[in-house]
């Protein structure tokens, strides 16, 4: 047996491994899954790049939402989601989402999940574009990290198997199209086929095809390559969230420390280079509207100023509330030289989630026949054009769950006949990487233009290099990145306004003629776009 497995005996392509659950990635969505299916008694494995729990799931430091709090409603919660949604989410699956999200945390309880407490309850905290306080965390700002480590735990104490340090390439499809498998890349270069009657993306975001993120090194936006290759819809991908507070450092890129908007609802505030506030008087909640109003703020204050980051404040809150309740942050800061406690922390805009990805419903279910995705890198209408503060985590736990159940009440029949590799898109060359995320970041990023999103499509032309040795971790990530990349840019220069996390400097204000999704697929191998704008299809 390799290193790289737990119970996944080593096979060539030839012999396969006959699974019925395959599920790609080992967060929330994906363990959620794997979980609920077991449950009823499918065998599932789970294939993830690194180790089980790596992913974004365990760097999330924000919470859980949910109303938990009598003064607060199930229909503030929806509202508060629907209206950063900016006119684009599915009240039915926000509306679900709101009222499963109290059972989804006291599942996680029950498996042994830790939440902070006060008073002998779950101590409820609030963040932007929040109105009540609804937010349960874990060890102050390592919510993540303790969804993580429970189900991490339930995983192991189950029958799931897991392959470990495996990059999936290509789906297989049956003769009529359907998903049935997985060709998967070790470590050390082997090969191995997984069969499966279905197989599960929970492969996270995308916040590496940008210079600057939140974002571990494994998002690098496979789920929707490895979809759009099997003939998935993907939509609203123009809808990439930056987080207003990443930690700035000089000379940095890639994944970078987050400064939870939690501190803000502690009472942090926002500085500029002259140490004044410039979001009060400009919007009616300030430092805790939502995360695109914020994001926008930031980058328009940068642009006046000339600088390359602003200032959270924070050192009002002290010493011991700091060490009690942000320990993450504070130790992020401490290593880059600051102390939150006396001096103000440095921040900026850096991308952070996907609010778009692999068009499905609330099961999951991607109208490929045995292809669901849950998750990050699903769009099932719940977060519209921004998502909410820590509606992410409810949402991966729930979704996850209703499409284990789904797959443990039936599967889809077992495929016949020969099954071939999802059509290939051309492999890239690694050693383009970092041009993709420094051009994505310059046109792509919290303002575009058409100007500049032509400039990226070309950019993105240019570096597409073919690869020299396309069978490498290294080379199925830039190729996928460089796939997702043209699918944001083609999205973002079709939606020509300004609406949610999209923000155009052409385009400045919503336009009510464009307020549907947008879906992108693959038509013998060119990328087209079919929009549909309140029903209508343009």
């Amino acid at each position: 047996m390799s290193d790289s497995t737990r119970g996944v005996p080593d096979v060539t392509t030839e012999l396969g491994v006959d699974v019925d659950v395959l599920v790609l990635g080992g967060g929330a969505a994906g363990l959620s899954a794997a979980l609920a299916a077991a449950a009823g008694g499918r065998r599932v494995l789970v294939a993830v790049k690194g180790l089980l729990g790596d992913g974004s799931t365990r760097w999330a430091q924000g919470g859980l939402a949910a109303v938990l709090d009598p003064h607060d409603s199930l229909a503030a919660h929806v509202q508060d989601t629907l209206e950063a949604g900016a006119g684009l989410c599915d009240p039915v699956v926000v509306r679900d989402l709101v009222r499963a999200a109290p059972a989804a945390i006291a599942a996680l309880q029950r498996l042994g999940a830790r939440f902070d407490r006060a008073g002998g309850r779950l101590a409820l905290g609030r963040e932007g574009g929040h109105r009540s306080h609804r937010i349960v965390h874990a060890g102050g700002d390592a919510s993540g990290a303790e969804v993580s480590r429970t189900l991490v735990a339930a995983i192991e104490g189950s029958a799931v198997q897991v392959a470990t340090h495996v990059t999936a390439t290509d789906l297989l499809l049956d003769e009529h199209g359907a998903v049935a498998g997985a060709l998967l890349l070790g470590a050390d270069g082997t090969r191995r086929q997984v069969n499966a009657r279905a197989v599960v993306l929970a492969t996270g975001g995308l916040g590496q095809a940008f210079a600057t993120t939140t974002n571990p090194p494994e998002a690098t936006g496979d789920g929707i390559a490895l979809a759009l290759r099997a003939g998935a819809a993907i939509a609203n991908l123009e809808f990439v969230q930056f987080h207003p507070t990443v930690l700035w450092r000089p000379d940095s890129g890639g994944q970078q420390p987050l400064v939870t908007e939690a501190l803000r609802g502690a009472g942090a505030v926002l500085l500029d280079h002259t140490g004044r506030r410039f979001l009060t008087g400009l919007y009616p909640l300030a430092e805790l509207a939502a995360r695109d109003v914020v994001a926008a703020a930031i980058h328009a204050r940068m642009a006046e100023t000339g600088t390359q980051y602003v200032y959270l404040d924070a050192t009002a809150l002290g010493r011991a509330h700091l060490e009690k309740e942000f320990p993450t942050v504070l130790a992020a800061c401490h290593a880059a030289g600051i102390d939150p406690a006396t001096d103000p922390i440095p921040v900026t805009p850096g991308a952070h989630y996907s609010c778009g990805g692999v068009h499905a419903d609330r099961s999951g279910h991607t109208g490929v026949a045995g292809l669901y995705a849950v998750g990050e890198v699903a769009a099932t209408g719940v977060h519209g054009a921004n998502r909410l503060a820590s509606n992410s985590l409810p949402e991966a736990l729930i979704a996850g769950a209703a499409a284990g159940r789904v797959l443990a009440a039936r599967l889809p029949h077992p495929s016949a006949g020969q099954l071939c590799r999802a059509p290939a898109t051309p492999a890239i060359d690694p050693a383009g990487r970092s041009a993709i995320a420094a051009t994505m970041s310059r046109h792509a990023g919290v303002r575009r233009s058409a100007e500049g999103l032509q400039e990226l499509l070309t950019d993105l032309t240019a570096v597409a290099t073919t690869a020299e040795a396309p069978d490498t971790r290294a080379a199925v990530e830039a190729t996928n990145l460089h796939l997702v990349s043209t699918l944001i840019a083609t999205a973002a220069l079709a939606r020509r306004e300004s609406r949610g996390s999209h923000r155009r400097r052409d385009f400045p204000a919503p336009d009510a003629r464009c307020s549907g999704s947008m879906q992108l697929r693959l038509d013998i191998g060119e990328l087209t776009a079919s929009r549909t704008w309140s029903g209508r299809v343009a």
